[in-house]
C-alpha cells in the first residue's frame, strides 16, 4: 500500500496504490491522515485508479478523511476512477451514495472548482 499526498494550489491529491485491507499499517495511515491535515486540505481529490483492492480498513481510511475535510466550509471530497473491485465495496458499503465517484481527473477537477454533476454532491453546501 502506498498513499502519496501532493497539494495542488487549493486542491490535495491523493493517489493510493495497492491494496488498503486489513493488516494496512494502522501507524502509517494515521501518519497520511495528519499530513492530509497539516496540508490544510479542505479539497481533496482521491485517485484510485492504481487500488487494486480495498476492505474495512479502507472504507475507514476514506470515510474519516470525507468526514474530516467536509466538516470545514467549502470542503469537498471526490474518489476518482475506482477499479471495478473497488467500486463493487464502494456499492456494497453504500459509499458511493454518499462520496461522489466521478470517471477521471478532469471530472474531479471540475467537482473541486464546483462544477458538473458530481459538485452538488462533493461537499456539505
Amino acid at each position: 500500500m502506498l498513499i502519496e499526498v501532493e497539494r495542488q494550489s487549493d486542491v490535495c491529491v491523493l493517489r493510493l496504490k495497492g491494496s488498503l485491507v486489513t493488516g494496512t499499517d494502522p501507524e502509517y495511515l494515521q501518519a497520511k491522515a495528519a499530513e492530509i491535515k497539516s496540508k490544510n486540505c479542505n479539497k481533496v481529490l482521491a485517485d484510485l485508479r492504481e487500488l487494486l483492492s480495498i476492505g474495512s480498513t479502507g472504507i475507514g481510511f476514506l470515510v474519516g478523511i470525507y468526514t474530516s475535510v467536509t466538516k470545514s466550509p467549502g470542503g469537498r471530497f471526490v474518489l476518482v476512477s475506482p477499479s471495478r473491485r473497488v467500486r463493487e465495496v464502494l456499492d456494497l458499503t453504500r459509499l458511493s451514495t454518499v462520496i461522489p465517484l466521478v470517471e477521471d481527473i478532469a471530472s474531479g477537477e471540475a467537482a473541486m472548482r464546483g462544477e458538473g454533476p458530481a459538485a452538488r454532491s462533493a461537499g456539505n453546501e
